[in-house]
């Protein structure tokens, strides 16, 4: 038995692969025309969570694809899509709220931040209502 089970081979050209980028793909992409504005993160989060599915790129974002190690060619595959995602985000970010998540070196980082800061459970928005 081989010491290398737990590492699988990442194949960029299979379309099922989330590493995989199709030529469409590419950093001026809108996932879906809806700006996050700072008070829609409700309604925001539902249609990334969808855009990002449908591009099989939530994997990133959840967390549930991690890391790899980036002197290989998993690992750079990793990374090419955490950055593709990430300029994803941003360009359905407002431009007011760029400098508080620019700094995020995953879209993991980003993801929880915005949630952290601006998403409000249900009990908050109840007694807003009222």
């Amino acid at each position: 038995m081989s010491d290398d089970k737990s590492k699988t081979e990442i194949n960029i050209n299979d379309p099922q692969s989330p590493y995989y980028l199709c030529a469409s793909d590419n950093p001026g992409n809108i996932i879906y025309p809806i700006l996050y504005t700072g008070d829609n993160y409700a309604n925001w989060s539902r249609l990334i969570t969808n855009g990002l599915k449908s591009k099989n790129k939530l994997t990133f974002v959840d967390g549930s694809l991690t890391k790899l190690e980036t002197n290989s060619p998993e690992g750079h595959a990793w990374e090419r899509c955490n950055s593709m995602v990430i300029v994803w985000l941003h360009n359905v970010i407002d431009k007011n709220l760029h400098g508080s998540v620019v700094y995020a070196k995953t879209e993991k980082e980003l993801w929880s931040d915005l949630k952290d800061r601006y998403y409000q459970g249900n009990e908050i928005r109840i007694h807003q209502l009222k």
